[in-house]
Parts: C-alpha cells; structure tokens; sequence
C-alpha cells in the first residue's frame, strides 16, 4: 500500500489491468505514455520513488514500433537498481533480458493465486500520479484522490454522455494522458460500461480507421480531440461515408476548444444531423469536466463548452486587478470559485509547487491559465491559454480566433496562431497553416489568407507572417504543443525545452528551416 509503480505500456488491455490491479492493492500508478524517451521515463520514476515498472516489448504505432522494453532498459540505467521491471510480451519481438530485475507478466500470472482481497482504502488516499508538463521546469506529478476523483469520473462520465447499460462508449485517447485515466478506465468502468481501447492511430492503415472501428463494435458513444477531427475533415468525407455508423447516438470532444467549422463538420457528416455534440472543458489537473453540455438539456452552440456541470463555480477575473467580472457578457481569466470532487490533491513530493501554480495568482480561486469569454446568454467560450493572447498595438488578441478564421477557409486545414516580435506593434501575429490535400502553397495563396483573416475578423488580426506547416508539433495524445511555436515564431530555437512528448520530433526541424528566419 502506498507504494509507486509506473506503467509504460502500449493502449492494450494489460494497461488497464494494471491500473486496476494497483488500485485494488493500495499501490499508486504513474503511467508514463509509451512515446515519451527514456530519459522523460527515468525522470519519472525517479520523481515519484518508483519501485516497480510494467512494459511491454514494443509497440505498434502507425505501422512502426517503439521499443517500449529497450527504452525502459536505458531509462533504469539512470535509476536505482532495486527498480524492478515486470514485461508483457505483446508482439514477441525480440528483447534484451536482465536475470533478477526484468520478470515475464505471463509466468507471474499462470502461478498467481487468484485470491486478491482489496485494500480498504481511505477516500483521501492517493489513487495515481500522473505528470503534465509545464511550459518552463521539470513536469509536475499530479495527485488524484481514491474517493473524489473515481466519484467525479463516474458522475461526469454518466450524465455527459448520457451513458445507459448496455451502451459501448468509446475515447480515442491514450491511457497515458488524463482523459484516458477518466474516460477509458474509470470513469466507464465505475459505471459498467463497454469501454473501447484503441491501439494505433487515425490514419493508419487509412483515414477510415476511426468509423471502422465504430462500425466494427456499434459505438454508441465517440469522444474524440479537435486535432483528429480537423485532421480526417481534410481527407474528405468520402472516408466517412464508406461506414455505417448508425449506432452513434452522441459525440464529445475534448483537449482544446473546437473551432465551429470542425464542429459542422462532426454533427452533419459523423453524426448526421442526429446526435447530440459535447465539447468538453477540462484539465489534467481537474480529473473530469468543469464545462460541458448535458446532451438534450443545454442547446449547444458551436464552438462553446456551454455551461458549468453540477456544483462547478466558474468565474472570470481581470487578468490584472483580480476582480470578479461580474456582468453576463465579458471575457477575462478562467477561475474556479469553489472545490469540486475531481480536483487534484497536490503535485507529488512539492506542495509548494501546487499551491503557487493553481492559487497564488488569484488569492481564493484556482487559477486554470486559460482565457474565456462569456456571452450574453451565459456561454462559456475558451480563447486559448492566458499566455496565447497576443498583444497587438495594445489590443489584445485571443489566438483561437485566429486559428479559427484561417481553418474556415476552404484550402485549409489546420492552422495556429502565436505572437511574434514586431518593431512597431509590440507583437505581430505569425501563423503556421497546414493546407488541405491536394492544395499548394504559393505565395498567391499566402496573400490570400491575409485578406481573409482580415475580412473575417478585421485588420488588427490580419497576420504578419504566414508559414506553410506539413506538420505542427504535437504531443501524443494531439494537443500542438504551442511553446515550440512561440520560440520559433520568436528566433529563440536554442532553447526549445523538452521535446520528448512529441509525435513527430522532425517536425520541429522542418518549422525552423522554413521560418521567417531562414527564408532565402
């Protein structure tokens, strides 16, 4: 009981056993995501004292495999040796074996009793660590609680879905992020549902694979990140035509907001007009939604996390006096009045840490770093982190807006927007645009986007530099990690900070030669 043990496997039902294996012991879980290096893993287990680790030999990812064994021998180079390391043989590839430390899960299982009472556990014990980085400093371990936290996932999970025995519901995220501890394992779980673990990618073996899936199982229930939907949204709609999808009753999406084109998108083309869209406000730090619709009994509007779920008290501050703002319409910094069940407990071995990130800033509200507007209905609309505004001439500029204006053009199909250094407006708004397939990118086309962003939103948003993204740099689960933007965008390349939960790592090196700073 108490003990630490970090997992690191690929999205296969072993991951989830484990996890529930260290809740019925007492023992704390870490997942680590099976793309992050070895050095992100050692870092890990040693933050947290980690006595055990569970892995795999590899895993498939996309058509290629990740070393998940060989990249746990390096990191336990860098860790005590007491460390030891228990193996899922998942694809038989072939591992390097170190006698006394590494044990094989399938020997351990076929001479395990299979009696194995539960730990009567205290409500505030901690269930799992689960590390989310920072933009500056090493990642923070958050802590869950065993009470709170598995009360708060099974109550979210219930009502904004809308989930009904016998339902299947299906996250497309990884176990290894906090919206796969939620809504592939507890929260689901905690209420019986069929939940759904995918193992591979989107696009791989075809931009199919997502209504494939949901063909194959009948799901009833998708939630899913706006990054994907963009994504397949630019394969065309034929890859979602091609599947019945009849069974879908209601979709979610989650991680950053949606802008309303992807939002159509998903209701007239994946839903059919037919199901009911939640777009999901939440963090890693919160342990389920703070701002969601409950389907049938919140009108949604595109684009918006719409209101509060029970109990959830959000504000919006002046992001300099600290003032409650308290007229309908306004816009200001997210804040969180009250406590809710869900809520982290503290950052593991440095509460310090906890009580100066979430609330020093604004004295008695947790402080979530993200901009919001309300409207004049009481709508909730995130405009991207507080560090995304960009100051332009004194007039201050959310980046969502933006993104969103350049991704309702036709010819594109992601784009993200940071602030770069300008001699005369302080900042400029630089802007990395992946087009549509098929679509080139010319300098005709780059004037082209300037016009529209200026007619869609006016002349103070018109982008100062316009740069052709094959790729943005993503984490794992989708998000863009925006920090990497910004020190391009800034010709600060030399100290990009860790790289490590990057998808694509190359795609850094293509953004930087093809910058503002290193044209021809």
């Amino acid at each position: 009981r108490g003990d630490r043990v970090v997992i690191y496997m690929p999205m296969i039902p072993e991951a989830a056993y484990a996890m529930l294996a260290c809740a019925r012991i007492g023992a704390i879980h870490s997942i680590v995501f099976a793309g992050f290096s070895p050095d992100a893993l050692a870092n890990r287990i040693n933050d947290c004292g980690a006595k055990l680790v569970i892995t795999a030999d590899t895993a498939p990812r996309g058509g290629r495999r990740t070393p998940l064994k060989a990249n746990t021998d390096a990191a336990l180079l860098h860790c005590s040796d007491k460390v030891r390391c228990l193996v899922v043989k998942h694809t038989g590839d072939q591992i390097t074996w170190i006698d006394g430390r590494d044990v094989d899960v399938k020997y351990l299982m076929e001479h395990a009793s299979p009696d194995c009472p539960p730990r009567p556990m205290n409500a505030e014990d901690p269930l799992f660590i689960l590390y989310t980085s920072g933009s500056t400093g090493k990642p923070k371990g958050v802590v869950h609680s065993s009470g709170g936290y598995l009360a708060y996932a099974a109550l979210t999970h219930k009502y904004v879905f809308d989930y009904h025995d016998g339902d299947v519901f299906w996250c497309t995220a990884d176990v290894g992020w906090v919206t796969g501890h939620s809504y592939i394992v507890y929260g689901p779980l905690a209420n019986g549902a069929t939940t759904v673990m995918f193992e591979g990618v989107p696009s791989y073996p075809d931009a199919g694979r997502f209504w494939a899936v949901c063909e194959k199982h009948k799901v009833n229930q998708f939630y899913t990140a706006p990054t994907a939907l963009r994504s397949l949204m630019g394969q065309g709609n034929e890859w979602v035509e091609k599947y019945d999808l009849s069974s879908l009753k209601l979709l979610g999406t989650v991680g950053e907001p949606i802008n309303p084109e992807a939002w159509n998108w998903y209701n007239e083309v994946v839903g059919k007009g037919k199901c009911p869209i939640v777009d999901t406000w939440w963090q890693t730090e919160t342990g389920g939604h703070l701002l969601t619709p409950l389907p049938g009994a919140i009108p949604t509007k595109p684009g918006s996390a719409t209101k509060p779920f029970f109990g959830v008290q959000p504000v919006l501050l002046d992001a300099t006096t600290g003032e409650e703002l308290h007229e309908t319409a306004t816009e200001g910094v997210l804040c969180i009045k009250d406590s809710w069940p869900g809520q982290m407990r503290t950052v593991w071995g440095d509460h310090e840490r906890f009580q100066e990130t979430y609330f020093q800033q604004y004295k008695g509200y947790y402080f979530s770093g993200d901009g919001c507007r309300r409207d004049e209905d009481g709508y909730y609309w995130i405009t991207g982190r507080v560090d995304d505004v960009i100051n332009v001439s004194g007039h201050r500029m959310g980046t969502a807006e933006v993104e969103s204006a350049l991704v309702a053009h036709a010819k594109v199909a992601e784009a993200a927007v940071v602030g770069m250094p300008h001699e005369l407006k302080g900042q400029g708004i630089y802007a990395y645009v992946t087009l549509m397939n098929g679509v080139e990118p010319t300098d005709e086309l780059r004037a082209e986007l300037e016009k529209w962003v200026r007619t869609e939103i006016g002349p103070i948003a018109k982008p100062d530099f316009i740069q052709w993204a094959p790729g943005l740099p993503k984490t794992r689960s989708g998000k863009i990690m925006r920090r990497i933007l910004r020190k391009i965008a800034e010709n600060d390349t030399g100290s990009l900070g860790d790289t490590s939960t990057l998808a694509e790592p190359a795609v850094v090196d293509e953004l930087i030669s093809n910058s503002l700073y290193n044209r021809g």
